[in-house]
């Protein structure tokens, strides 16, 4: 007899169509160290930055946990590389890491298609912006509530242009060309070091 998962862990789970084939951690990984290169790039708008466009996928491959570490760490480890870490890492890397349990929900049922994760991209970085801009100044730094939204606009709006459009051309080819490809497992990379018999 199959045991039943409670509520709290179904919803944990990855979706049902990827229980057949083994998380490659390896992978994981490497969309973490790119999506961190990326940020590094000099001059880049702050709000420009591919981490959603990546957690996406994996959240929605990987669950909850691996989606939640994934900007989480992402946010930290930028913050403490750059010498920026105080307060504001803390409540930015929270609130990003929750969009990656909010899209192991949003995925459990819907296809991962560019619309979808632009879709989500929009839900997830107003959730984002309104949590991280409008209300943390007044609450952390003693900013002006009107002071706070006006200037969150400019910055959201640039914002969703950078996470819609990578949501839309990204996600899925993160989803089809690196998690569900077989030739990036890392047995299949290490096939490739090996000499070939005569």
């Amino acid at each position: 007899m199959v045991p039943r998962l409670s509520h709290c862990q179904a919803f944990f789970k990855p979706q049902n169509h990827m229980e057949t084939y083994k998380k490659n951690w390896f992978k994981y990984i490497v969309g973490f160290i790119v999506c961190m290169l990326l940020r590094l790039v000099p001059f880049r708008p702050p709000n420009i930055e591919p981490i959603l466009a990546t957690q996406m996928p994996f959240s929605r491959a990987y669950g909850a946990i691996p989606g939640f570490l994934f900007a989480f760490l992402s946010i930290v480890l930028f913050d403490l590389i750059t010498m920026k870490i105080g307060l504001w890492t803390l409540l930015t890397a929270v609130t990003y890491g929750l969009l990656g349990i909010f899209a192991v929900y949003f995925f459990k049922n819907r296809k991962g298609t560019g619309l979808n994760y632009a879709y989500f991209a929009i839900l997830g970085t107003l959730f984002f912006d309104i949590i991280t801009g409008v209300l943390a100044g007044p609450i952390f730094f003693s900013q002006n509530f009107m002071e706070a939204l006006t200037g969150q606009v400019p910055f959201t709006l640039l914002h969703l242009a950078g996470n819609i459009s990578f949501a839309f051309l990204l996600s899925p080819l993160i989803y089809k060309y690196v998690i569900e490809n077989e030739k990036l497992e890392t047995t299949g990379l290490l096939n490739i070091f090996k000499a070939k018999k005569i």
